[in-house]
Protein backbone atom coordinates (compact mmCIF):
# COMPACT_ATOMS: atom_id res chain seq x y z
CA UNK A 1 0.00 0.00 0.00
CA UNK A 2 1.34 3.82 -0.78
CA UNK A 3 1.66 6.26 2.09
CA UNK A 4 -1.30 7.73 0.32
CA UNK A 5 -3.77 4.62 -0.53
CA UNK A 6 -6.94 4.04 1.01
CA UNK A 7 -7.88 0.42 3.09
CA UNK A 8 -10.19 -0.41 1.10
CA UNK A 9 -11.52 -4.02 2.48
CA UNK A 10 -10.75 -7.53 0.78
CA UNK A 11 -11.96 -8.36 -2.84
CA UNK A 12 -12.48 -11.99 -4.69
CA UNK A 13 -12.71 -12.60 -8.01
CA UNK A 14 -13.66 -15.34 -10.13
CA UNK A 15 -12.21 -15.90 -13.40
CA UNK A 16 -9.85 -17.53 -16.05
CA UNK A 17 -6.74 -16.56 -16.73
CA UNK A 18 -4.52 -16.82 -19.82
CA UNK A 19 -1.17 -15.85 -21.12
CA UNK A 20 -1.29 -13.16 -23.70
CA UNK A 21 1.12 -12.97 -26.42
CA UNK A 22 1.15 -9.30 -28.71
CA UNK A 23 3.25 -8.78 -31.48
CA UNK A 24 5.55 -6.30 -31.71
CA UNK A 25 6.25 -2.78 -34.04
CA UNK A 26 2.34 -3.45 -34.90
CA UNK A 27 2.81 -5.83 -36.52
CA UNK A 28 0.17 -8.32 -37.76
CA UNK A 29 0.37 -11.70 -36.45
CA UNK A 30 1.30 -13.15 -39.75
CA UNK A 31 4.24 -10.72 -40.20
CA UNK A 32 5.34 -11.43 -36.49
CA UNK A 33 8.82 -13.10 -35.80
CA UNK A 34 9.04 -12.25 -32.03
CA UNK A 35 5.95 -11.95 -29.40
CA UNK A 36 5.92 -10.34 -26.06
CA UNK A 37 4.01 -12.18 -23.10
CA UNK A 38 2.24 -10.71 -20.57
CA UNK A 39 -0.45 -12.50 -18.30
CA UNK A 40 -4.38 -11.60 -18.55
CA UNK A 41 -7.81 -11.74 -17.75
CA UNK A 42 -10.77 -9.62 -16.95
CA UNK A 43 -10.98 -10.85 -13.43
CA UNK A 44 -7.61 -11.39 -12.86
CA UNK A 45 -7.22 -7.20 -13.96
CA UNK A 46 -9.51 -6.58 -11.99
CA UNK A 47 -7.73 -7.89 -9.23
CA UNK A 48 -4.73 -6.01 -9.45
CA UNK A 49 -5.77 -3.04 -10.02
CA UNK A 50 -7.65 -3.13 -6.50
CA UNK A 51 -4.60 -4.43 -5.17
CA UNK A 52 -2.33 -1.89 -6.46
CA UNK A 53 -4.53 0.53 -4.89
CA UNK A 54 -4.33 -0.63 -1.00
CA UNK A 55 -6.74 -3.22 -1.15
CA UNK A 56 -6.89 -6.95 -0.77
CA UNK A 57 -7.77 -9.01 -3.63
CA UNK A 58 -7.61 -13.13 -4.26
CA UNK A 59 -8.29 -15.12 -7.27
CA UNK A 60 -10.18 -18.05 -7.48
CA UNK A 61 -9.25 -19.80 -10.82
CA UNK A 62 -8.13 -23.20 -12.04
CA UNK A 63 -4.81 -23.42 -14.26
CA UNK A 64 -2.98 -26.59 -15.17
CA UNK A 65 0.23 -28.04 -13.60
CA UNK A 66 2.49 -26.65 -16.06
CA UNK A 67 5.77 -24.30 -15.94
CA UNK A 68 3.21 -21.21 -17.87
CA UNK A 69 1.03 -21.33 -15.00
CA UNK A 70 3.42 -21.34 -12.49
CA UNK A 71 5.10 -18.28 -14.07
CA UNK A 72 1.62 -17.01 -14.02
CA UNK A 73 1.03 -17.33 -10.05
CA UNK A 74 4.12 -16.15 -9.64
CA UNK A 75 3.39 -13.02 -11.26
CA UNK A 76 -0.01 -12.80 -9.24
CA UNK A 77 1.85 -12.85 -6.07
CA UNK A 78 4.21 -10.61 -6.98
CA UNK A 79 1.08 -8.26 -7.49
CA UNK A 80 -0.15 -8.74 -4.08
CA UNK A 81 -2.98 -11.11 -5.03
CA UNK A 82 -3.54 -14.14 -3.07
CA UNK A 83 -3.76 -17.34 -4.90
CA UNK A 84 -4.67 -19.90 -2.35
CA UNK A 85 -8.25 -20.58 -3.79
CA UNK A 86 -6.43 -21.19 -7.56
CA UNK A 87 -7.02 -25.16 -7.67
CA UNK A 88 -4.21 -26.98 -9.88
CA UNK A 89 -5.93 -29.34 -12.68
CA UNK A 90 -7.10 -29.73 -16.23
CA UNK A 91 -6.02 -29.88 -19.97
CA UNK A 92 -4.28 -26.33 -20.53
CA UNK A 93 -3.91 -22.28 -19.73
CA UNK A 94 -6.19 -20.58 -22.16
CA UNK A 95 -3.80 -18.33 -24.42
CA UNK A 96 -4.78 -15.29 -26.42
CA UNK A 97 -3.01 -13.19 -29.15
CA UNK A 98 -2.99 -9.12 -29.72
CA UNK A 99 -2.23 -7.87 -32.95
CA UNK A 100 -2.17 -4.05 -31.41
CA UNK A 101 -3.89 -1.70 -34.45
CA UNK A 102 -2.86 1.80 -35.47
CA UNK A 103 -4.32 4.49 -36.44
CA UNK A 104 -7.70 3.30 -38.71
CA UNK A 105 -6.23 -0.22 -37.95
CA UNK A 106 -7.78 -1.53 -35.27
CA UNK A 107 -6.42 -4.35 -32.89
CA UNK A 108 -7.36 -7.68 -33.16
CA UNK A 109 -7.37 -10.51 -30.93
CA UNK A 110 -7.22 -14.66 -31.63
CA UNK A 111 -8.20 -16.30 -28.72
CA UNK A 112 -7.06 -19.81 -28.13
CA UNK A 113 -8.55 -21.08 -25.11
CA UNK A 114 -10.85 -23.95 -26.09
CA UNK A 115 -10.31 -27.09 -23.62
CA UNK A 116 -8.91 -25.03 -20.80
CA UNK A 117 -8.63 -26.12 -17.11
CA UNK A 118 -11.39 -23.17 -16.84
CA UNK A 119 -13.61 -24.21 -19.04
CA UNK A 120 -13.80 -27.60 -17.53
CA UNK A 121 -15.24 -26.35 -13.84
CA UNK A 122 -17.65 -28.48 -12.05
CA UNK A 123 -20.16 -27.54 -9.29
CA UNK A 124 -18.54 -28.42 -6.32
CA UNK A 125 -15.04 -27.93 -7.00
CA UNK A 126 -14.43 -24.75 -5.22
CA UNK A 127 -14.83 -24.02 -1.38
CA UNK A 128 -16.96 -21.02 -1.92
CA UNK A 129 -17.69 -20.39 1.87
CA UNK A 130 -13.99 -20.56 3.13
CA UNK A 131 -12.91 -18.34 -0.11
CA UNK A 132 -15.54 -15.49 0.57
CA UNK A 133 -14.92 -15.42 4.59
CA UNK A 134 -14.23 -11.84 5.23
CA UNK A 135 -14.89 -10.00 2.06
CA UNK A 136 -16.63 -7.43 1.16
CA UNK A 137 -16.88 -8.15 -2.61
CA UNK A 138 -17.55 -11.04 -5.25
CA UNK A 139 -16.44 -10.12 -8.78
CA UNK A 140 -16.98 -12.19 -11.86
CA UNK A 141 -17.88 -11.05 -15.42
CA UNK A 142 -19.98 -12.55 -18.27
CA UNK A 143 -16.78 -14.00 -19.68
CA UNK A 144 -16.48 -16.82 -16.80
CA UNK A 145 -20.03 -18.53 -17.37
CA UNK A 146 -19.29 -18.45 -21.21
CA UNK A 147 -16.14 -20.79 -21.01
CA UNK A 148 -17.64 -24.91 -20.44
CA UNK A 149 -20.68 -26.32 -19.88
CA UNK A 150 -20.81 -26.19 -16.37
CA UNK A 151 -19.56 -22.90 -15.68
CA UNK A 152 -22.95 -21.51 -15.12
CA UNK A 153 -23.59 -23.87 -12.43
CA UNK A 154 -20.20 -23.07 -10.52
CA UNK A 155 -20.98 -18.98 -10.87
CA UNK A 156 -25.09 -19.95 -9.69
CA UNK A 157 -23.02 -21.85 -6.62
CA UNK A 158 -20.88 -19.14 -5.88
CA UNK A 159 -23.80 -16.52 -5.79
CA UNK A 160 -25.50 -18.36 -3.40
CA UNK A 161 -22.52 -18.40 -1.01
CA UNK A 162 -22.13 -14.66 -1.49
CA UNK A 163 -25.41 -13.95 -0.37
CA UNK A 164 -25.85 -15.69 2.46
CA UNK A 165 -22.81 -14.64 3.49
CA UNK A 166 -23.87 -10.67 3.24
CA UNK A 167 -20.75 -10.15 0.46
CA UNK A 168 -21.65 -7.87 -2.45
CA UNK A 169 -21.58 -8.95 -5.53
CA UNK A 170 -20.21 -7.11 -8.74
CA UNK A 171 -20.15 -8.48 -12.07
CA UNK A 172 -18.55 -6.60 -15.65
CA UNK A 173 -21.52 -8.03 -18.26
CA UNK A 174 -18.07 -8.04 -20.94
CA UNK A 175 -19.88 -9.70 -23.70
CA UNK A 176 -17.37 -11.99 -25.98
CA UNK A 177 -18.98 -13.01 -29.41
CA UNK A 178 -16.41 -15.12 -29.84
CA UNK A 179 -17.21 -17.37 -26.85
CA UNK A 180 -21.33 -17.20 -27.26
CA UNK A 181 -24.00 -15.60 -29.17
CA UNK A 182 -26.44 -13.08 -27.56
CA UNK A 183 -29.25 -15.58 -26.79
CA UNK A 184 -26.99 -17.66 -25.46
CA UNK A 185 -25.42 -14.83 -23.53
CA UNK A 186 -29.12 -13.82 -22.35
CA UNK A 187 -30.35 -16.87 -21.76
CA UNK A 188 -27.48 -17.22 -18.90
CA UNK A 189 -27.36 -14.02 -17.67
CA UNK A 190 -30.57 -12.99 -17.09
CA UNK A 191 -31.06 -14.81 -13.77
CA UNK A 192 -27.43 -14.77 -12.48
CA UNK A 193 -27.32 -10.99 -12.09
CA UNK A 194 -30.54 -10.25 -10.31
CA UNK A 195 -29.64 -8.19 -7.64
CA UNK A 196 -26.31 -7.51 -8.32
CA UNK A 197 -24.88 -4.37 -5.67
CA UNK A 198 -23.07 -3.43 -8.54
CA UNK A 199 -23.32 -3.90 -12.74
CA UNK A 200 -21.12 -2.94 -15.45
CA UNK A 201 -21.99 -2.26 -18.78
CA UNK A 202 -22.77 -0.36 -21.38
CA UNK A 203 -25.96 0.53 -23.15
CA UNK A 204 -25.72 -2.22 -25.87
CA UNK A 205 -24.91 -4.84 -23.90
CA UNK A 206 -28.06 -3.73 -21.67
CA UNK A 207 -29.86 -3.87 -25.07
CA UNK A 208 -28.67 -7.01 -26.05
CA UNK A 209 -27.91 -9.39 -23.78
CA UNK A 210 -30.26 -7.86 -20.75
CA UNK A 211 -33.39 -7.16 -23.03
CA UNK A 212 -33.08 -3.07 -21.72
CA UNK A 213 -35.63 -1.11 -24.48
CA UNK A 214 -33.94 1.11 -26.82
CA UNK A 215 -34.15 4.81 -26.51
CA UNK A 216 -32.50 7.80 -25.27
CA UNK A 217 -28.49 9.73 -27.10
CA UNK A 218 -26.24 11.16 -25.24
CA UNK A 219 -26.01 11.24 -21.71
CA UNK A 220 -29.80 10.15 -21.46
CA UNK A 221 -28.55 6.86 -23.06
CA UNK A 222 -27.28 5.75 -20.61
CA UNK A 223 -29.10 6.98 -17.32
CA UNK A 224 -31.81 5.55 -18.79
CA UNK A 225 -30.28 2.07 -19.09
CA UNK A 226 -28.89 1.84 -15.81
CA UNK A 227 -32.20 3.05 -14.42
CA UNK A 228 -34.40 -0.07 -16.19
CA UNK A 229 -31.42 -2.79 -14.86
CA UNK A 230 -32.31 -1.48 -11.19
CA UNK A 231 -36.13 -1.96 -11.87
CA UNK A 232 -35.76 -4.93 -14.27
CA UNK A 233 -33.57 -6.83 -11.85
CA UNK A 234 -32.90 -5.12 -8.50
CA UNK A 235 -29.76 -4.20 -9.19
CA UNK A 236 -28.39 -1.43 -6.92
CA UNK A 237 -25.39 0.37 -9.11
CA UNK A 238 -24.67 0.36 -12.29
CA UNK A 239 -21.39 1.82 -14.21
CA UNK A 240 -20.38 2.84 -17.49
CA UNK A 241 -16.92 3.35 -19.25
CA UNK A 242 -18.06 5.69 -22.28
CA UNK A 243 -15.68 5.20 -25.34
CA UNK A 244 -15.92 7.31 -28.41
CA UNK A 245 -13.04 7.83 -31.21
CA UNK A 246 -12.18 6.55 -34.34
CA UNK A 247 -8.26 5.71 -34.29
CA UNK A 248 -6.93 2.79 -32.58
CA UNK A 249 -4.24 5.57 -30.49
CA UNK A 250 -6.66 8.25 -29.61
CA UNK A 251 -10.31 8.60 -28.33
CA UNK A 252 -12.04 10.24 -25.43
CA UNK A 253 -13.30 8.22 -22.25
CA UNK A 254 -15.81 9.29 -19.79
CA UNK A 255 -17.41 7.06 -16.88
CA UNK A 256 -20.91 7.03 -15.47
CA UNK A 257 -22.01 6.10 -12.46
CA UNK A 258 -25.73 5.13 -11.23
CA UNK A 259 -26.64 4.50 -7.54
CA UNK A 260 -30.33 4.84 -7.83
CA UNK A 261 -30.99 8.31 -7.36
CA UNK A 262 -29.31 10.35 -9.76
CA UNK A 263 -26.41 9.11 -12.68
CA UNK A 264 -23.26 10.70 -12.36
CA UNK A 265 -20.66 11.47 -14.81
CA UNK A 266 -16.92 11.92 -14.76
CA UNK A 267 -15.31 14.68 -17.13
CA UNK A 268 -14.18 13.76 -20.25
CA UNK A 269 -10.59 12.38 -20.96
CA UNK A 270 -8.48 12.81 -24.03
CA UNK A 271 -6.70 9.43 -24.84
CA UNK A 272 -3.26 8.71 -26.34
CA UNK A 273 -3.31 4.97 -26.71
CA UNK A 274 -0.39 2.76 -25.78
CA UNK A 275 -2.32 -0.44 -24.87
CA UNK A 276 -6.30 -0.22 -24.60
CA UNK A 277 -6.77 -4.05 -23.39
CA UNK A 278 -7.72 -3.99 -19.57
CA UNK A 279 -8.69 -0.48 -19.26
CA UNK A 280 -12.43 -1.24 -18.93
CA UNK A 281 -10.93 -4.10 -15.49
CA UNK A 282 -8.95 -0.74 -14.51
CA UNK A 283 -12.02 0.94 -14.44
CA UNK A 284 -14.00 -1.96 -12.32
CA UNK A 285 -11.14 -2.45 -9.93
CA UNK A 286 -10.72 0.90 -8.86
CA UNK A 287 -14.33 1.57 -8.74
CA UNK A 288 -14.92 -1.46 -6.65
CA UNK A 289 -11.65 0.64 -3.99
CA UNK A 290 -13.20 3.77 -4.18
CA UNK A 291 -17.14 2.63 -3.29
CA UNK A 292 -15.52 0.29 -0.84
CA UNK A 293 -13.43 2.86 0.60
CA UNK A 294 -16.61 4.82 1.28
CA UNK A 295 -15.98 7.89 -1.81
CA UNK A 296 -19.40 9.51 -2.33
CA UNK A 297 -20.92 8.84 -6.13
CA UNK A 298 -18.71 11.74 -8.54
CA UNK A 299 -15.40 10.96 -6.36
CA UNK A 300 -15.89 7.65 -7.37
CA UNK A 301 -16.76 7.64 -10.98
CA UNK A 302 -14.02 10.15 -11.07
CA UNK A 303 -11.43 7.90 -9.80
CA UNK A 304 -12.55 5.28 -11.70
CA UNK A 305 -12.34 6.68 -14.75
CA UNK A 306 -9.01 7.87 -14.44
CA UNK A 307 -7.52 4.45 -13.77
CA UNK A 308 -8.83 3.39 -16.76
CA UNK A 309 -7.45 6.29 -18.61
CA UNK A 310 -4.22 5.44 -17.03
CA UNK A 311 -4.35 1.94 -18.11
CA UNK A 312 -4.73 3.21 -21.59
CA UNK A 313 -0.67 4.65 -21.25
CA UNK A 314 0.60 0.58 -19.82
CA UNK A 315 1.85 -1.98 -21.89
CA UNK A 316 0.07 -5.24 -21.26
CA UNK A 317 -3.26 -5.89 -19.53
CA UNK A 318 -1.82 -4.95 -15.85
CA UNK A 319 -1.97 -1.67 -14.76
CA UNK A 320 1.44 0.37 -12.96
CA UNK A 321 0.28 3.38 -11.35
CA UNK A 322 0.36 4.68 -7.86
CA UNK A 323 -3.26 6.09 -5.85
CA UNK A 324 -1.45 9.31 -5.32
CA UNK A 325 -0.78 9.24 -9.65
CA UNK A 326 -4.47 8.31 -10.40
CA UNK A 327 -5.96 10.85 -7.70
CA UNK A 328 -3.91 13.65 -9.55
CA UNK A 329 -5.12 13.02 -12.54
CA UNK A 330 -8.96 12.62 -11.52
CA UNK A 331 -8.66 16.04 -10.23
CA UNK A 332 -7.22 17.23 -13.31
CA UNK A 333 -3.25 17.02 -13.52
CA UNK A 334 -2.02 14.92 -16.69
CA UNK A 335 1.46 14.09 -17.83
CA UNK A 336 2.53 17.53 -19.77
CA UNK A 337 4.95 18.19 -16.99
CA UNK A 338 8.17 16.51 -16.22
CA UNK A 339 8.06 14.40 -12.29
CA UNK A 340 11.38 15.58 -11.02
Amino acid sequence: MTAHAEASGRLVCFGEVLARFSTQDYLPLADAVALNLHFAGAEANVAVQFSALGGEAALISRVPENRLADALLEKLRARGIQTRGVLKGGARLGLYFLEPGFGARASVITYDRANSSMASVQPGMFDWATALKGADWLHWSGITPALGPDAPAVCAEALVVARRLGVKVSCDLNYRSALWTPEEAARVMRPLVEELDLCICGASEARSILGAPAGGEGDSLHARAASWLGEAYGIRAVATPIRSGDTAQGGTLQGMYFDGTTPVFSRTHELSVVDRIGAGDSFAGALLHAVTAGRGAQESVEFATAAAVWKHTVPGDWIRGSWSDIEALAGGAGGAVVKR
